[in-house]
């Protein structure tokens, strides 16, 4: 990973609609996510600065420590969280490394439409079992000339699917792919997305995170 780093009040400062958080953590289910997708990263959710609303993340985990901004309540699955806080959860309760990619240009607002209608109709879909997800990711891997072309609705979601739904949804990357060809190392640097306009992601910078 390259070596910039910012603090974390700076990183939010920052943040746009559109750019990626990343995450890394030491447990065993991260370390099986990322030997599985070859990549450094385990998890990512997506940032959301809308007008006067505070900086959120979009993304999918299994917890339910912080209220979901759009139900109001506590929930597994797909999830819009305040983002200093989610970050701050991800860092303290489970271990987890931070960084920031940002996209090199604003999202318009037909774009951040696209968003919250996606927001809209993802919130609250559940996180796959262990079995689901693997499979999934299995079956992102089968070639689209030999898998199934019919649309499919999302009954569950994992982060990378939720990010990657978001950006089809928004016009960032071609709607061809599967939502299970994502895992979270598609959007690590090391990995080359084929984004649709002309927009790219920068490289990762490391978010310092302040003691608790």
């Amino acid at each position: 990973m390259p070596a910039t780093t910012i603090g974390l009040d700076e990183a939010v400062e920052l943040t746009r609609t559109g750019d990626l958080w990343v995450f890394r953590g030491r447990s065993m289910p991260d370390r099986a996510i990322q030997l599985t997708t070859n990549s450094p990263v385990n998890h990512v959710g997506m940032a959301v600065t809308i007008e006067d609303m505070p900086p959120l993340m979009w993304h999918a985990e299994l917890g339910r420590s912080l209220p979901d901004l759009w139900s109001g309540a506590h929930q597994r699955g797909v999830q819009l969280h305040d983002l200093r806080a989610a970050v701050l959860v991800w860092a303290r309760r489970y271990g987890q490394r931070a960084w920031l990619r940002q996209l090199d240009r604003p999202v318009s607002r037909e774009q951040e439409d696209a968003l919250l209608r996606t927001i809209a109709r993802l919130d609250g879909t559940p996180f796959p079992s262990t079995a689901q997800l693997a499979l999934r990711w299995l079956r992102g891997r089968v070639p689209a000339g030999l898998a199934r072309t019919r649309e499919e609705n999302l009954e569950t979601a994992y982060c990378a699917e939720v990010v990657a739904v978001t950006y089809q949804a928004m016009g960032l990357l071609p709607a061809g792919r599967r939502p299970h060809w994502y895992d979270p190392g598609r959007f690590w640097s090391g990995d080359e997305l084929a984004f649709t306009g002309g927009f790219r992601l920068g490289e990762e910078i490391a978010v310092e995170i302040p003691p608790g």
